[in-house]
């Protein structure tokens, strides 16, 4: 019997084995985390025995030069990431494949953004916007209202409890940032960047600890991409979710790699992520991000947002990729310059407008008023304008992603944040000085 036994587990350890053997292996790269990829690889490995994912977790910009640094070799076969830009420059380093997908019943657009790269080498396969979540019971503690607006956030009442992550370190973030420089304008885009910063309590180091600290009530409102807020509420925290009325909506992207080691099945997962079925695993209450198959929200979960029926969500932006791509690193350099490092100083002229201003609402004090009025525009000055951000070799100087304001950048590049950390300084500075005086009379 015993012998029996184990010739039995022998003979099927051998055929595990055989069949781990025979199985053709994906080699995925995404920033996604297991969270999200588990419930996926679960469904896609049940329908398809045959094929085996290989997730490698790294972040989007990580990722990104993972794929250029093994392009001579490459072993990888899926990119999979949110952040439209990434895709973009590997598309420019021609290292996505251009193949044929069978994605029927995906519209053409979702929102005002085309739902796949006209040539082919990315997918749209779950859409993301970008907006304000905050908890409920945080708020009603401090007596505030959610703020459902990006204006809203500049309100004295939210000064220190909003959250966020810097755009050097999240490529989701970095998309709320371009989002809003796109739709309020370079200057006045910057301007409300800059007065919601100055509410900030936190920049966060990754862009969940922005959902973190909404769920436990660090601080009572986040600037997050939508998929935190609904997940947060279905798992029973006390927090919603609310998309201003300048955001937009883009696809979050897979991509077959360009020589990809097993491209046909490769091409079988994208394809089943489009599939109905494999959309449906999006609702996943751990994953809640926005299908991009219409047909999938008659299972969707009640109060679930639908961008097919409520055309407002993303309207108002027309995202352009390719002027988010040209100035990616900049944009990062000059939030962190600004606000990021910057934060107590920001955070103290913003405070000390905010006081002047409740002192002499209603006045009639002039002097007072030109007060408040110069160091307002102090704090909204920008170190340059859209012409100079589109400026291909200007752009160029900012090659460095930053983790952190002792990273090693190159000359120039230090050189530029110098000037610009030297102005913003002194600008806020010059603003608390002339927003105390204002106070005083």
């Amino acid at each position: 019997m015993k012998q029996t036994f184990r010739a039995s587990v022998a003979a099927l350890a051998l055929s595990s084995a055989s069949a781990a053997l025979a199985a053709d292996t994906v080699v995925v790269v995404t920033s996604f985390p297991n969270s999200m990829t588990g419930p996926i690889e679960a469904a896609f490995e049940a329908a398809n025995p045959g094929i085996d994912l290989e997730i490698l977790n790294k972040k989007t910009s990580a990722g990104v030069k993972y794929i250029q640094e093994i392009s001579d070799a490459n072993t990888a076969d899926i990119f999979w990431a949110s952040a439209p830009d990434a895709f973009e420059v590997l598309k420019g380093d021609d290292l996505l494949a251009a193949v044929e997908i069978n994605s029927d019943g995906i519209p053409e657009k979702i929102g005002a953004y085309p739902m796949n790269d006209p040539d082919g080498k990315y997918y749209g396969f779950a859409a993301a916007g970008y907006g304000i979540m905050w908890n409920e019971r945080y708020l009603k503690a401090k007596k505030l209202e959610p703020a459902k607006n990006w204006a809203e956030l500049k309100d004295a009442a939210y000064h220190g409890h909003v959250g966020m992550s810097a755009p050097s370190r999240s490529g989701t973030t970095h998309l709320t940032v371009e989002t809003v420089l796109q739709g309020e304008g370079w200057d006045n885009g910057w301007a409300e960047w800059k007065w919601i910063g100055g509410n900030f309590s936190t920049v966060t180091e990754r862009s969940f600890g922005v959902p973190d600290g909404v769920n436990t009530g660090n601080f009572g409102l986040g600037i997050v991409i939508d998929f935190f807020g609904f997940s947060s509420k279905a798992s029973g925290f006390p927090v919603d979710f609310a998309y201003p009325e300048v955001t937009a909506l883009v696809p979050a992207n897979i991509a077959v790699v360009k020589n990809a080691p097993n491209e046909a099945a490769a091409k079988t997962f994208v394809e089943h992520l489009l599939t109905p079925a494999g959309q449906e695993v999006l609702l996943d209450p751990a994953i809640m991000r926005l299908p991009i198959n219409p047909a999938t929200y008659a299972n969707a979960p009640e109060g679930f947002p639908n961008p097919f029926e409520d055309g407002s969500i993303g309207a108002a932006v027309k995202f352009d990729v390719a002027k988010s791509g040209a100035r990616y690193n900049l944009v990062n350099s000059m939030f962190d310059v600004m606000i990021t490092y910057r934060l107590d100083d920001l955070r103290a002229a913003v405070g000390a407008v905010q006081a002047a201003e409740a002192k002499h609402v209603g006045g009639d004090n002039a002097e007072a008023k030109a007060l408040i009025a110069e160091a307002r525009a102090l704090i909204d000055a920008n170190p340059i304008d859209e012409a100079k951000s589109m400026d291909a070799e200007f752009a160029g100087i900012f090659t460095k992603k930053r983790k952190k304001a002792s990273d090693t950048v190159g000359e120039r590049q230090a050189e530029v944040e110098q000037r610009w950390d030297a102005m913003v300084v002194e600008n806020y500075r010059k603003a608390k000085e002339l927003a105390d005086q204002a106070a005083a009379l």
